[in-house]
């Protein structure tokens, strides 16, 4: 017997004032949840987006009020997320939930250019119990995200009882969240606390930012753990948990996270650096930002755990570069 076809995944859209004059790839990206610009960008270099009947080949072209945009997606899996055995950094398993130091490069849960590799893929094969887990059927168990190449500790719920107890402390920030970044410069202090609300950047959709403009409010604590002139490790405290804010906030705060290709700095220049920072900081994956530790509350006994991973090779590689450039090490 034939397979079934399976039908195209096309999508409709009208541009209203609020995105007149946007860029088409930036438009997309607002339309469809969690499809990156890159992903987006391919699929119009590929004749995949009709604009007003015709195709158009140009992410950068600029859209107008009223226009009728299509694009046809790839064929999304027919149900759910397929399981798949990928190795896991576990830290702590039981019957509730299992902690795993995620590795940088690794998305989390499935979405459009990216349906497979990812955590969620990865837990589903080592947890099958947690299919059910949650409220959406590609993010089973996830109760709260790392950005793609931020690394670090996580917890994802293995029954319906321990997510909706972990999601509610996720959103009573009762989570102890914290991260390591290494930074361009330094703060004159050696600590201190950056409250400015998040929101869309005005400028480029696909980005957040700083602003005044339907922002969420984000509170982020930093304390300087070393110094190296031209870079710092710091040690980062979330108090909330709003999209990209370690990586927005360093940014407002003029202190980029290294190797970030989207709100940070990819080189440090004007200074005369080692060719093994060179090295080190062209070798990066992503943003050197690290999820260090993790505090929750457990869902079944009540005890208050903690969970710790080291950085990853990338980053340790990054530090111990600006170390021996400082003369630290």
């Amino acid at each position: 017997m034939a397979e079934e076809a399976v039908a195209p995944d096309i999508r409709h859209y009208e541009v209203d004032e609020t995105f007149e004059g946007m860029r088409l790839d930036i438009f997309l990206a607002e339309q469809i949840e969690d499809a990156s610009r890159s992903f987006l960008q391919k699929l119009i270099k590929e004749e995949q987006v009709i604009l007003n009947g015709q195709v158009c080949k140009k992410p950068g072209r600029n859209v107008q009020r009223d226009e009728q945009v299509s694009i046809t997606l790839p064929p999304a899996p027919p149900e759910e997320p397929i399981a798949e055995d990928i190795p896991l950094d576990v830290l702590y398993e039981d019957e509730a939930l299992i902690i795993v130091n995620k590795a940088p490069g690794m998305v989390v849960h499935p979405a459009p250019g990216h349906y497979s590799g990812t955590l969620v893929n990865a837990l589903l094969h080592r947890c099958p119990e947690m299919r059910d887990t949650g409220e959406e059927i590609f993010r089973p168990g996830i109760v709260h995200r790392l950005d793609r190449d931020t690394s670090g500790v996580m917890v994802a719920a293995k029954t319906p009882e321990a997510f909706e107890h972990l999601t509610e402390q996720a959103a009573a920030h009762t989570f102890h969240r914290r991260y390591q970044a290494l930074v361009r410069g330094s703060f004159p202090e050696d600590r201190g606390r950056i409250e400015a609300g998040i929101g869309r950047s005005l400028s480029d959709r696909s980005k957040m930012a700083v602003t005044t403009v339907r922002a969420k409010t984000a509170v982020t604590h930093f304390e300087v753990l070393e110094r190296f002139g031209v870079a710092s490790l710091l040690g980062l405290q979330l108090e909330t948990g709003r999209t990209h804010q370690i990586r927005v906030h360093m940014r407002f705060a003029g202190r980029p996270v290294l190797g970030d290709p989207v709100y940070g700095t990819t080189e440090i220049r004007g200074v005369h650096l080692s060719p093994a920072c060179h090295q080190a900081l062209k070798d990066l994956v992503g943003q050197a930002l690290h999820a260090e530790s993790l505090g929750i509350t457990h869902p079944t006994s009540g005890d208050r755990l903690q969970f710790k991973a080291p950085p990853p090779e990338d980053f340790q590689c990054m530090l111990d570069a600006l170390r021996e450039f400082a003369g630290t090490s």
